[in-house]
């Protein structure tokens, strides 16, 4: 029983001492946003974030106007999934499935509790609404192109190599920033944005490496950066500019969240926008119908053309031309349909199959581990639920 003790006492003195050093590193390091992310992450039973812990952080509303509710499919939920997608929907953790095919709702589906009032994080799914809000801002003046530099709007980019990163860079991801968009390192741009405090300074100590314009790098600080260029051109914040452009026109029900990096701070415009699967649907039937919402032109069309389509470039990953990612949306294909979507790090999509005229939502809880990135496994068996109703 001696020996028992001592070694408990061991293992205690052992975890107490590592327990210290872990936050003398964290106070001494400055990496103070550990604190809250071991808190959220570890110490709830989890090794990433949630997609339903936006009340963690502080939000800035996004407005909904007069709602215009989803017209509903004479053939609404007339199929169930296959047993064998069925079980690969909740191998998942899926929250929500919902299909649109010629504007009305064909098939919708939730588990574990969730409906279609459910705010859950659209994470890099909000990169495409910031995509978006560019081609609004385009429009609108606010901005008066493409190829303005980030200078305009942030200072720090006047000088050196940064002088010449443009706005279409960012949205394109081919500024050349060498952004650390490791996830499983809490060191890297991702877990310091997704917690610290002071979004923009966490983003901008980033240097460019590579000539911009050249090679496409999926990585989240250039959104951040361009939304913060969007704010700053339109003299509003991301969440007010988005209800005004987007929500409120195409009719959402709800009004959403967007979360910010602290009280009255900035939106983290690379994630986090919070929503349901019905209101987070009509970012696909704008896109499909080329940027008009009901008759009324929302963007450009011929921004959204360009942005579903592959941006000419060189994949840095591959160093094969891009094929997979224009203005923020992805671009794949399934069995010889072209596809374009909006996708986040636990598998939430925005789906748009042009030929068949549909749109799919699927919100849900759990990353898969990386199949083929070109066309995500996941993203398969959403067009193929959708593709049931062909048969």
């Amino acid at each position: 029983m001696k020996t028992i003790g001592r070694i408990f006492k061991f293992l205690l003195k052992t975890i107490l001492v590592l327990i210290l050093v872990l936050n003398l590193i964290i106070l001494f390091s400055g990496r103070w946003y550990l604190w809250k992310g071991i808190a959220n992450t570890y110490l709830v039973g989890r090794s990433g974030p949630s997609a339903t812990e936006y009340t963690i952080f502080e939000n800035r509303r996004i407005d909904a106007g007069t709602s215009q509710a989803w017209p509903i499919s004479g053939a609404y939920n007339t199929r169930t999934l296959s047993p064998d997608l069925e079980e690969k929907f909740k191998q998942i953790k899926s929250h929500a499935l919902v299909i649109i095919r010629n504007d009305s709702i064909l098939h919708e589906q939730y588990w574990d509790g969730f409906s279609d009032t459910s705010h859950t994080n659209s994470f890099s799914m909000a990169k495409t609404y910031v995509g978006v809000l560019l081609g609004c801002a385009l429009k609108d003046g606010s901005i008066k192109s493409l190829d303005e530099p980030v200078s305009t709007y942030i200072p720090a980019f006047k000088e050196g190599a940064k002088a010449k990163i443009t706005l279409r860079h960012l949205v394109t991801m081919t500024s050349g920033i060498d952004f650390n968009e490791s996830y499983a390192n809490p060191f890297a741009y991702p877990a310091e944005a997704y917690y610290s405090t002071d979004l923009m300074k966490a983003t901008l100590k980033y240097d460019a490496g590579s000539e911009p314009g050249k090679a496409f790098k999926y990585l989240s600080g250039n959104t951040t950066l361009l939304g913060y260029c969007i704010s700053a051109a339109t003299h509003k914040p991301l969440a007010q500019y988005l209800s005004e452009k987007l929500w409120k026109p195409m009719g959402c029900e709800h009004p959403a969240y967007w979360s910010l990096d602290k009280k009255d701070g900035v939106e983290k415009a690379y994630c986090c926008i919070n929503s349901n699967a019905r209101d987070f649907a009509r970012l696909g039937k704008l896109a499909l119908h080329h940027g008009n919402w009901n008759g009324q032109q929302l963007v450009d069309t011929a921004y959204i053309d360009e942005a579903v389509k592959p941006f000419p470039c060189i994949d840095a990953d591959t160093g094969e031309p891009n094929k997979k990612y224009g203005y923020s949306w992805w671009v794949t294909e399934y069995n010889g349909l072209k596809i374009f979507y909006a996708r986040g790090i636990l598998m939430q999509y925005i789906i748009c199959i042009p030929e068949k005229n549909m749109i799919i939502c699927r919100l849900g809880r759990e990353r898969r581990p990386k199949s083929n990135d070109y066309c995500p496994v996941d993203v398969t068996y959403c067009v193929q639920a959708a593709l049931q109703y062909e048969k």
